[in-house]
């Protein structure tokens, strides 16, 4: 009888913001024919993540392949989401040859790579390895994500935080588990400011791991996948701050979404996002809009205050010209506030 060869899976994990996504369309769009899968979890109540990745339209991972899982942090849902969608993607023919599992920005990766012992996983999947994107411009600015000012000059006036701030938290564990570190948005730093966010990431690190510096995503993905590490059975080397707790939750954190109606360009709904970040400290908004006259979906992605548009699809003759954002921010969000601010 013959075995199978178990399907290779990267992690692909990072604060918000970091590029994930950037990088994970880069690798699918330069996969050389190998057959690929995502999985890509979504924090927040649609899939925009999902969608952005499904309008790359690469032949080696056609829309079939990913798979979102839109309720909850993937570290906290892993029976009933995850593995449900490794089993739909391992019955997929021609059979999928890698794996890409993309994390939501909240997610702590020890947990995952633990399931991957799990009796219902552990002979068809092995973790090729934990990438880490990081944001090398936050870094540098002394930040784990972008436009994170506020909270960081309380954890500078009140050193007691440093071990009690979740989102810090987070980002260790990230750092913790990585088998390579991904510095993003290199092309934003200046000399100085790349020692100052390369110093956070080794400083951070626990042990030995390559780190290798971009702009905008690109990997190369013979760097990115095929790392071979079975990371799962090298997990007791991954030291966390959560491995004492049974269970962990991110309840500083709250999303939720907001509709947009057709809008009149986008330089005035960039400029609504730049505001509602900067008045109520949103972390993170990303979605599509529709634009008047225009044929093609506007995605839009903004990290605090700094928003990127873009034309990248058509709108489908069955879809509703209706935009939504997904807004991220800690709890305590004023949604009807923000919901206001955006539709204008």
């Amino acid at each position: 009888m013959t075995t199978l060869a178990r399907v290779p899976c990267t992690i692909v994990t990072g604060f918000l913001g970091s590029g994930k996504t950037t990088l994970i369309r880069h690798v699918l769009a330069n996969a050389n024919g190998r057959r690929l899968a995502v999985i890509v979890n979504e924090f927040g109540d649609v899939g925009i993540d999902g969608e952005i990745l499904k309008g790359c339209g690469d032949a080696a991972c056609p829309e079939e392949n990913i798979v979102e899982l839109a309720n909850g942090c993937i570290c906290c849902t892993v029976a009933d989401e995850f593995v449900p969608a490794l089993d739909l993607i391992l019955a997929r023919r021609p059979a999928v040859e890698h794996i890409v599992i993309e994390t939501s920005g909240l997610a702590l990766p020890k947990p995952l790579v633990q399931a991957f012992h799990w009796p219902a996983i552990k002979s068809r999947v092995t973790v090729d390895g934990v990438v880490a994107v990081v944001d090398g411009r936050a870094l540098a600015d002394g930040q784990v994500s972008a436009d994170l000012a506020a909270l960081s000059r309380q954890r500078a006036a009140d050193m007691a935080l440093d071990h009690d701030d979740p989102i810090e938290e987070v980002f260790e564990d990230q750092i913790a588990c990585a088998d390579l570190v991904v510095l993003n948005k290199r092309d934003l730093l200046d000399t100085a400011g790349m020692e100052r966010a390369l110093a956070t990431v080794t400083g951070a690190l626990p042990r030995a791991v390559r780190i290798v510096t971009v702009a905008d995503g690109k990997v190369d993905p013979a760097a990115l996948l095929g790392l071979g590490v079975g990371t799962e059975d090298d997990i007791e080397n991954r030291m966390t701050r959560h491995d004492a707790e049974a269970e962990h939750d991110h309840n500083d954190f709250e999303s939720f979404v907001v509709r947009l109606a057709e809008i009149g360009d986008p330089a005035s709904i960039a400029k609504r996002i730049a505001a509602v970040a900067e008045t109520h400290n949103v972390l993170r908004m990303k979605g599509f809009a529709a634009v008047a006259g225009k044929p093609m979906r506007l995605l839009i992605q903004a990290v605090g205050p700094r928003v990127s548009h873009y034309y990248d699809r058509a709108w489908g003759a069955s879809e509703p010209r209706q935009g939504s954002l997904v807004v991220i921010g800690l709890k305590g969000l004023d949604r009807d506030a923000v919901a206001k601010s955006l539709s204008g």
